[in-house]
């Protein structure tokens, strides 16, 4: 093996391309959870739910490749389906993100659906990792030397060992890094879609992440096929990716601009609801009622007039003056008691004596 391409621990072979992807995965995995915990949600739910977005992405990305080989690929589809094995061979390169976004936005939907969880709300929380962590998975086309874009001389071009070469560009040494853009760009919408989680919190609602996780990333892709040297082309000349990836990008902003304006998502969307003080507190008016809550707290406290920095003997003399308002208050309350008591048995003890008819005189 190539050691550009992995090491060896005795007969067992590790690749840097499946490395790579197990960061990424970590990377995700370690911003949707922060991001879950952010909103109050239990983190290690993103850890049980790993290994099913795992195996789901990975299949999917596998299939997607095998059913839309690149023009250059060498294998075709029919030669996939004949020799399966051919399918299982990973590590020889050959995962179509497309798939792999499809297959682990199957794998959360059948989670959630167990676990009685809102898929939209867990989709945005890994929406900004999953695409950062695209970007990072596409360092291992560099480490493999595939899927470079087109012949380029630029300062920043990439060079292609001749053994690595598509046909007719044998000649050809630089190309640019495609990889390397669309590690930039997925690392900047990441980064963005975690600022607009933040700053426009109170005007999103559940699902809105992962539908601009569709515009962005789509329109990366549709973007970088026209640098892309290995196309997926059908065989009416169609490129495939570029294609899906319109339609994704072109539906994911029609949801947006309709659930923003005509098909609003229901209030539980929205925000939650608490109640204080036999009032409805949502999240929009949380901050308001807290700081509210907080000025009177203060009012209350410079009622008493008491600078404890000059005079620390001053909570001794409050306490104090406390007591003996309870004391006054617990001594009326008693005479009171007292009074009632002693009128009552007063009442018991002389009875009014019965009114006798006026007799008649003799």
């Amino acid at each position: 093996m190539d050691p550009r391409l992995g090491f060896s621990i005795g007969k067992f072979v590790v690749r840097y391309y499946a490395l790579l992807i197990i960061l990424g995965a970590l990377v995700a995995a370690a911003i949707a959870a922060w991001q879950a915990k952010k909103n109050g949600k239990n983190p290690e739910i993103i850890v049980d739910l790993m290994p099913w977005l795992l195996i789901g992405g990975i299949v999917g990305a596998r299939l997607w490749h095998v059913f839309t080989p690149g023009y250059f690929d060498g294998i075709t589809t029919a030669e996939y389906l004949k020799n399966p094995l051919l399918i299982l061979q990973i590590w020889k390169g050959g995962l179509g993100i497309p798939g792999g976004v499809i297959g682990g936005a199957l794998a959360l939907l059948l989670y959630t659906r167990i676990k009685k969880l809102s898929f939209a709300e867990w989709a945005d929380y890994i929406a900004p990792g999953l695409i950062i962590a695209q970007g990072i998975g596409r360092w291992g086309n560099f480490i493999n030397q595939e899927l470079y874009g087109k012949p380029s001389t630029l300062p920043w071009a990439i060079k292609i060992d001749p053994l690595y070469r598509y046909p007719g560009f044998e000649a050809i040494e630089t190309y640019h890094p495609l990889f390397l853009y669309e590690f930039l760009l997925n690392t900047v919408a990441g980064i963005l879609l975690l600022i607009i989680s933040r700053v426009f919190k109170k005007k999103l609602y559940k699902g809105d992440l992962i539908l601009l996780y569709l515009v962005f990333y789509p329109a990366i892709r549709f973007s970088l096929e026209f640098v892309r040297l290995v196309p997926s082309l059908t065989k009416s000349g169609i490129n495939i990716n570029q294609s899906v990836m319109l339609v994704v990008m072109l539906v994911a902003i029609i949801a947006l601009i309709l659930r923003h304006t005509v098909f609003k998502p229901a209030k539980e969307d929205v925000t939650e609801e608490m109640v204080v003080d036999g009032e409805e507190i949502s999240d929009e008016n949380l901050e308001e009622a807290v700081e509210s809550e907080v000025e009177g707290d203060l009012e209350d406290a410079n009622k008493l007039d008491v600078d404890l920095s000059e005079d620390p003997d001053a909570v001794e003399e409050v306490l104090e003056e406390e007591l003996d308002d309870i004391e006054e208050v617990l001594d009326e309350a008693v005479e009171d008691e007292i009074v009632d008591v002693e009128e009552a048995i007063q009442e018991i003890d002389e009875p009014d004596e019965p009114e006798l008819p006026d007799e008649a005189e003799d």
